[in-house]
């Protein structure tokens, strides 16, 4: 796969974020594959123009433009379609990191919509718009993601099915949106390393990333400058973004000194702290069975999904706890995997083959016709993948 690779140092600062930690993975496992697998197709950036985007809060996003990138070609029966959202602070272009035959799957097969949500910088964000820049751009939520792409397949590409939705953290939160905001619209869902709705200690974790960005003094109220490099932000990531055993397995104390000046190093390349800001509120509000006109409660949320789910969960996964996912597989019927591996939320660096092929196997179609497949009861399965 191609890639820019980092520094040393800037590598072990990759592990602090969500998108810098999943693309990075897959970036390291590209070289050590090099002569077995293909590099990733090209797929240049584009934008669907929206126009003033109105959010379910009934604010709105002046001349949003939502960012995408697109693989492959749609079939003759328009029905291999895959739409793939981004993480928190992901990129597009990262998402094509992580895709291909050593990636979370392959996508030669497909038609892969690669989606920039909101407020990443890419698509409409508090950075990049001119009418409301930082501070003055609008909340979003999840569902206003999800809503947004909904405008972006069928006003701008003319697709009205997927095949499937696949999403890797704050991307699987937005593929569990996507059951119960248009429950008819994928024959699968794959949410990989999501939950439905925060657990108490997501939003403790989540809390505290969001105060470490805000009473940060060169944060200035999102006012600043220039970006500020939030170093207890990034110690809080660095701090849960794997588990404690992977921790003390990769840094001994006599190396911590060095791990912490690397971790707080100011970054470059970092995502801006306004539009790292809105997502984690975005996160912070998520809940599946919530929201105006939306059905109350999780039970009630799962009745509406038609999809068949697959979750794949780390069991030490420290930035979004697996258990509202496994409360959630039996009312769907769905498939659980959950991996045992230290790597926590950076399963990707050590279970990606185990990754792959639960979605390999999620994206086949059923037996049968898919109204069928979709109506007839399934038994929720577990797979346990030990590590």
């Amino acid at each position: 796969m191609t890639s820019r690779l980092p520094s040393p140092s800037a590598l072990a600062r990759t592990l602090l974020l969500c998108g810098a930690m999943l693309a990075m993975a897959v970036s390291t496992r590209a070289r050590a594959d090099t002569a077995a697998a293909p590099t990733s197709p090209a797929a240049p950036q584009q934008f669907a123009r929206l126009g003033d985007l109105r959010l379910e809060s009934g604010a709105v996003i002046h001349d949003c433009q939502l960012g995408y990138r697109t693989l492959g070609t749609l079939n003759a029966a328009r029905d291999n379609a895959i739409l793939v959202p981004t993480w928190h602070t992901g990129t597009s272009g990262q998402l094509l990191e992580v895709l291909g035959p050593q990636g979370l799957f392959d996508p030669a097969p497909y038609f892969v919509i690669l989606v920039d949500a909101l407020g990443n910088g890419v698509s409409c964000s508090p950075s990049n718009s001119a009418s409301q820049h930082g501070k003055a751009f609008p909340a979003f939520t999840i569902r206003d993601m999800v809503a947004s792409q909904h405008r972006l397949l069928t006003e701008q590409l003319g697709l009205h099915h997927l095949r499937a939705v696949v999403g890797y953290s704050m991307g699987g939160m937005q593929t569990l949106q996507w059951t119960v905001s248009h429950p008819r619209f994928m024959d699968a869902a794959v949410a990989i390393a999501a939950t439905p709705r925060l657990s108490s200690y997501d939003l403790l974790f989540w809390r505290t990333a969001e105060q470490a960005i805000v009473t940060d003094a060169a944060f200035a109220g999102g006012d600043y400058q220039r970006n500020p490099p939030l170093p207890l932000f990034q110690m809080v990531f660095a701090l849960n973004a794997t588990s404690p055993d992977f921790r003390q397995h990769k840094t001994t104390p006599a190396e911590f000194d060095k791990f912490l000046r690397e971790t707080v190093a100011p970054d470059p390349e970092a995502p801006d702290a306004n539009d790292n800001l809105a997502q984690i509120r975005a996160l912070l509000s998520q809940d599946i069975g919530a929201g105006p006109g939306g059905p109350p409660g999780l039970e009630q949320a799962a009745t509406r999904v038609r999809a068949r789910v697959h979750l794949i969960n780390a069991r030490q996964d420290q930035l979004v706890n697996p258990r509202a996912a496994q409360t959630l597989a039996p009312m769907l019927h769905a498939r659980l995997t959950l991996l045992d591996s230290e790597c926590g939320h950076f399963a990707i660096q050590c279970d990606m083959a185990s990754i792959r092929a639960a979605v390999e196997m999620a994206l086949k179609p059923e037996v049968g016709s898919v109204p069928e497949a979709i109506s007839k009861p399934r038994s929720a399965g577990i797979a346990v993948t030990p590590k």
